[in-house]
């Protein structure tokens, strides 16, 4: 088999390609915010939080500034702090950990499953056993598919669970939507995301009442009353013009996952006996969303030199698993705790699977992995 030639660059993400056939649409509501000058919080971010707690299937929705900010302020919701552990995983991004160390409670791991990257339920159990001090479960929907929530608050029991949804919007376990099944939904609107602002931007979700009306408080530095502060809270509000363009791209967003989840049949169509580790949706992921389409390789790096001079996107999610991140080097963590985490820091790689990248895109990628793999 020759080297497919690739006639045009394939970019990992596209974003043009989606703005281009909404561009009107978006840019009549951008217009209306602007002359209506009403920017922070306000009638849009409210229409917003009610639009996106329908289609996610939340009693309530809570606007703030970014997935980090949603993160940390479930942390805060739940009165987590110094002297405090919270258990996750070490292979995500680095806000996961980071919002735990941020409030001042402490980051305990239990490593990942090989094939849907979330955490490992085996392991949870005497996690928790070792672990008096865990006073939430932080498990991560990674690259758009659920983890294993059943088995998780079976084993939490009165332990609170916060879902870090950031890449999972629509995403389904079991048939529940992502950010519904916990204590707290955290998402991120990061531009790159499957439902992107033009900015940073993020929401909390939850069906309880009373946590609903602390975490509006909290994004207003802990305020229910102007000037007068119950907690000390963060400023973290989702802009009037964020949530307009959030809005607009709600209406897209089942069109544009099921452009994902028809690239990621053509990934696994043309890369079948190519050698390359696909992911394939446990039988609890009942609606993968696939904000990313990771494969574990050998040679992973020269793979991505090679697909590079044929001038096609790759990333590494993530190349440094987080219990070796410099930052929580204090937690005395080493190389070989959390091997699975580990090899897949050295294995996986993420492909373009953007809505709108074409059949011949997908499959000029799959031809040239196909071919790096038989050298």
């Amino acid at each position: 088999m020759g080297t497919p030639v690739t006639t045009r660059a394939i970019p990992l993400l596209d974003l043009r390609r989606q703005f281009d056939p909404i561009r009107d649409e978006v840019m009549k509501e951008v217009a209306r915010v602007i002359e209506s000058q009403y920017f922070i919080l306000g009638p849009d971010v409210e229409k917003f939080e009610r639009n996106f707690a329908a289609y996610s299937g939340a009693k309530y929705a809570i606007g703030c500034a970014s997935g980090t900010d949603a993160l940390e302020l479930a942390l805060m919701a739940l009165d987590i702090g110094p002297g405090d552990e919270v258990l996750t995983v070490p292979y995500s991004f680095f806000a996961t950990a980071g919002a735990i160390v941020t409030v001042g409670a402490t980051p305990v791991f239990v490593d990942v499953e090989p094939d849907t990257f979330n955490l490992d339920v085996t392991k949870l159990k005497a996690a928790l056993a070792s672990h008096p001090k865990v006073k939430a479960i932080l498990p991560v929907h990674l690259y758009g598919g659920c983890a294993d929530m059943d088995a998780i608050r079976e084993t939490a029991g009165d332990i609170p669970v916060i879902e870090d949804a950031a890449q999972s919007v629509g995403a389904e376990y079991k048939g529940r939507r992502a950010g519904t099944i916990g204590a707290i939904g955290c998402f991120s609107f990061f531009p790159t995301k499957n439902l992107g602002a033009f900015g940073d931007g993020g929401m909390l979700t939850t069906n309880d009442e009373a946590l609903a009306k602390r975490l509006r408080a909290l994004r207003v530095h802990g305020s229910f009353v102007k000037y007068i502060h119950e907690w000390a809270g963060k400023n973290s509000r989702l802009d009037a013009l964020q949530a307009a363009v959030l809005d607009v791209k709600l209406r897209h967003l089942d069109k544009w996952s099921e452009g994902r989840q028809r690239n990621a049949a053509l990934y696994r169509k043309y890369l079948a006996g190519s050698g390359a580790i696909l992911p394939t949706p446990a039988a609890h992921q009942t609606r993968h969303i696939y904000n990313q389409f990771v494969i574990r390789v050998p040679n992973r790096d020269g793979l991505r030199a090679f697909l590079a001079e044929h001038a096609v996107g790759t990333e590494i999610y993530y190349p440094r698993a987080l219990h070796l991140q410099p930052a929580l080097a204090k937690f005395g963590f080493k190389e070989g705790d959390f091997p699975m985490s580990e090899q897949l820091s050295k294995e996986t790689v993420a492909l373009p699977i953007f809505a709108e990248a074409t059949e011949e895109e997908i499959r000029t990628v799959a031809e040239l992995i196909t071919s790096f793999l038989a050298r």
